[in-house]
């Protein structure tokens, strides 16, 4: 029997614009350079003062680097893997190069000194691409999708039999319902078993909530009460696939089920400046039956895609209150782009 997943994974450049990719790089050189110092000098004094001499041609050479690997992103990213790493060598290298000429005054203008500038930056860059690569190999969109199919083959087997009995009631009263629930819950399940490694758009991922809930309200009928805001919903932005679903689930399963009473499950998304934001609100039972501790399984996959796609820039934060619980998940707001059109063979 063959695995389902490729033996090797593909390797990319980090995403040059994320500020947690900038904080890791400016940590880990200064942290390295402190380091240095310490080793050229005899006493911490001296290492203090070789810190800063070093930090005064460092670090603006850093920030040059930074942004102009920021600025080509999407240029890297077009490249091979290898062919990019390669241009952004020589952007550091040339970027250091030129810090060091234009600071010629503060710093002699032997060869060694030019030399010196080229091994370090070739040390710094054999470590930060050294370490980005094993990292996103550990994260890897194929690892992570590993864990999002034992996240699918969760699925609770009586929401499948539940949804079926529902149909069957409605097939001789409404048969066009019926027939409808049925392409619905199709549709749904097609999309659990998909490869969902790469980002989907925010309106796939609502359409397909909203079918979730549609099928879910045939067997909880009058009880799930839904609310949607989604006025300020830009469509066209990306989060990773299946979402916004395990949350709905969790919300009907620990919201709705334990109670005979109606509850309301609120979802609210929306856009401020550059990032996106999701709020879901559901009904919250002190005493729910042990029915609250099956969402860290769903929480702990979905905050491991983030950090995935987005990295510190993205968060997922739960607000208990004495009736409600509720979740806020906050990330980048990135448009989907458009495709590029293809040449027509003739």
């Amino acid at each position: 029997m063959t695995s389902p997943l490729p033996p090797t994974v593909p390797d990319q450049l980090p995403d040059f614009r994320n500020l947690g990719i900038s904080l890791r790089i400016l940590l880990s050189i200064n942290i390295v350079s402190g380091l240095a110092a310490i080793a050229a000098t005899d006493n911490f004094s001296d290492a203090g003062q070789r810190f800063m001499t070093d930090a005064a041609l460092l670090q603006p050479a850093l920030l040059m680097v930074l942004a102009l690997l920021a600025l080509f992103r999407d240029f890297l990213k077009s490249l091979p893997y290898r062919q990019g790493l390669m241009v952004c060598v020589l952007l550091v290298l040339g970027s250091s190069l030129a810090m060091r000429a234009v600071m010629s005054g503060l710093y002699s203008a032997s060869l060694n000194g030019y030399l010196r500038v080229v091994v370090y930056a070739l040390a710094l860059c054999w470590m930060q691409f050294g370490y980005f690569r094993l990292r996103g190999r550990a994260m890897s969109p194929l690892l992570t999708m590993a864990r999002l199919q034992a996240l699918q083959a969760r699925i609770r087997p009586h929401f499948l039999f539940n949804s079926l009995n529902a149909v069957l009631s409605l097939i001789r009263k409404e048969p066009r319902k019926a027939e409808r629930a049925l392409e619905d819950l199709a549709d749904l399940f097609r999309v659990f078993m998909a490869e969902n490694s790469e980002l989907s758009s925010l309106e796939k991922e609502v359409a397909l909530a909203r079918q979730y809930l549609s099928i879910e309200s045939l067997r909880l009928g009058n009880r799930l009460r839904v609310e949607w805001h989604t006025e300020r919903m830009p469509t066209n932005a990306q989060i990773p696939p299946l979402t916004l679903q395990p949350l709905l689930e969790n919300a009907v399963y620990h919201g709705i089920e334990p109670s005979i009473k109606p509850g309301q499950i609120s979802i609210n998304i929306f856009r401020s400046r550059d990032e996106l934001h999701i709020d879901i609100r559901n009904p919250y039972y002190k005493e729910g039956g042990g029915h609250h501790a099956g969402n860290k399984m769903a929480m702990g996959n979905i905050r491991e895609r983030l950090a995935l796609h987005f990295d510190a820039e993205a968060s997922l934060k739960t607000v208990v209150g004495n009736d409600y619980y509720q979740i806020h998940l906050s990330l980048p707001y990135r448009p989907v782009t458009a495709a590029k059109p293809t040449r027509k063979v003739s």
